[in-house]
């Protein structure tokens, strides 16, 4: 099964990075308009990337916590894009892990794998435009970082 890996050094301290990806108010600050974070087994991990469009088109809809343990991994379910229909008509049925490491009081390695990919040409779709969506959210999460220190 086809998965991303990413990774990228964070200028933010551990808790300032986990932060940025469990709270509404950390997720807000450098990627998406608005969400909907419940930090617990179950809850929801909701990102709307636009909110100019209906409800159901907006990002994560539906998406769930996983699993966390604090300031170290969370998952979260994933769904595909609403530029990809197909995949997304099948629910939540990729998942995301995100591991954080202290590499310095200010800096934190950010791993990153999108896992549950299927096959086909839609699935190839949907993987080629996480690959670029990804690096943008961690360029994002760096910039927002770097933004702060200046």
């Amino acid at each position: 099964m086809k998965s991303l890996s990413k990774e990228k050094i964070i200028n933010y301290s551990l808790a300032e990075t986990w932060q940025k990806w469990t709270t509404e108010q950390g997720m807000k600050s450098f990627v998406v308009e608005d969400c909907k974070i419940e930090l617990k087994v179950g809850g929801f991990y909701e990102l709307y990337f636009t909110t100019e469009v209906p409800e159901g088109m907006r990002g994560s809809e539906g998406c769930r916590v996983l699993s966390y343990i604090p300031e170290k991994m969370l998952s979260f379910s994933w769904n595909a894009p609403p530029t990809i229909p197909t995949i997304r008509a099948l629910g939540s049925v990729a998942w995301v892990v995100i591991e954080l490491e202290a590499l310095s009081p200010q800096e934190t390695l950010v791993k990153l794998q999108h896992l549950g990919f299927g096959e086909g040409p839609e699935w190839d779709k949907t993987y080629d435009y996480f690959d670029k969506a990804w690096d943008y959210v961690l360029s994002a999460l760096s910039e927002s970082a770097n933004k702060e220190i200046t």
